[in-house]
């Protein structure tokens, strides 16, 4: 028996549940299974359903381009990547509070100031009219900056747990970010994300994979006369492309003397073009650090953390 769904909010568990009982399942990406574009598309359960089960039947038949199918990581696999999910969403959250807490400041003519001396800051600060600020604004103030230091905590716990694991290599991708971290300019939350959602449990053919599972391959556009790039595709692993772009500035500024830095800065001398350039130096930097914790090859020119 042959069944499939599409990967969403249910994960991966129902996978786990068809295969353990022996039921071959496919998880679909949704976004790769082609709709009509004639007219406004009919969408409900059933047709969804019909479609779904066509395509199965094209797929048993052997046509493996019909969608693309989701690689299912190991229950432990999953379970580790939610350190990195989660500091992800703890930082995002401490810097929505920080957020409010400045609409607020703004809201009545206040300037900020700096994130150590906030309550004084508010104790001591005065509206246009020289009154101090009303009592309920101090109030939520406080209690968004109360969210804040619990956020520190939580972040705080979060990354030394995970400092634990990289230091006892306790599992596979703790490994992978041990070995990463031996790189200077990345540090534990790059080799974090990079072993958790690439490394730790992803295995790779070629440079190409590598590319497309982080979105950074090259999309053309040509058709008769017309030859152009339309940039990355952007349909891989948000979190792995963002911190790409993010490690390959850090690269430049730790890296500079090695042959990704050279070679970034003959072909992207200045201007608009640096900000081009810096998505190409990512792609390659992340295909380099892929051979480095895969087969032992370290990036040229690189240089190694102190001890």
């Amino acid at each position: 028996m042959l069944t499939c769904y599409e990967a969403g909010r249910d994960g991966f568990w129902f996978h786990r549940f068809l295969t353990a009982r022996g039921v071959e399942n496919v998880v679909v990406d949704a976004g790769s299974i082609e709709v009509p574009r004639k007219g406004r598309r009919v969408k409900t359960d059933r047709v969804d359903a019909e479609r779904l089960v066509r395509r199965l039947m094209r797929f048993a038949a052997g046509e493996q381009q019909v969608w693309s199918v989701a690689r299912v990581p190991a229950l432990e696999q999953e379970d580790a990547r939610r350190a990195s999910r989660e500091r992800e969403r703890l930082v995002k959250e401490q810097g929505g509070q920080w957020a409010r807490i400045w609409s607020l400041l703004k809201l009545h003519g206040v300037d900020r100031c700096g994130k150590a001396r906030l309550r004084e800051h508010v104790d001591n600060a005065r509206q246009w009219d020289g009154t101090a600020l009303p009592d309920h604004v101090r109030s939520e103030i406080g209690r968004e900056h109360d969210r804040i230091k619990q956020i520190d905590a939580q972040l705080k716990q979060v990354r030394a747990e995970w400092a634990v694991r990289v230091e006892e290599k306790q599992t596979h991708a703790a490994q992978m970010a041990a070995k990463l971290e031996q790189l200077k300019s990345v540090g534990p939350t790059s080799s974090m994300v990079l072993a958790l959602e690439v490394f730790g449990w992803r295995r790779f053919r070629n440079r190409r994979e590598v590319g497309v599972m982080a979105g950074l391959c090259d999309a053309p556009f040509a058709s008769g006369d017309m030859d152009r790039s339309q940039g990355i595709t952007k349909s891989g692993n948000r979190r792995t492309r963002s911190l790409m772009v993010e490690l390959a500035w850090m690269w430049l500024r730790f890296q500079p003397d090695s042959e990704l830095s050279r070679w970034y800065r003959r072909r992207f001398g200045g201007g608009r073009s640096r900000r081009v350039g810096i998505v190409a130096l990512a792609r390659k930097l992340l295909i380099a650090l892929w051979h480095w914790v895969e087969h032992d090859r370290m990036p040229a020119g690189a240089k190694l953390r102190e001890a």
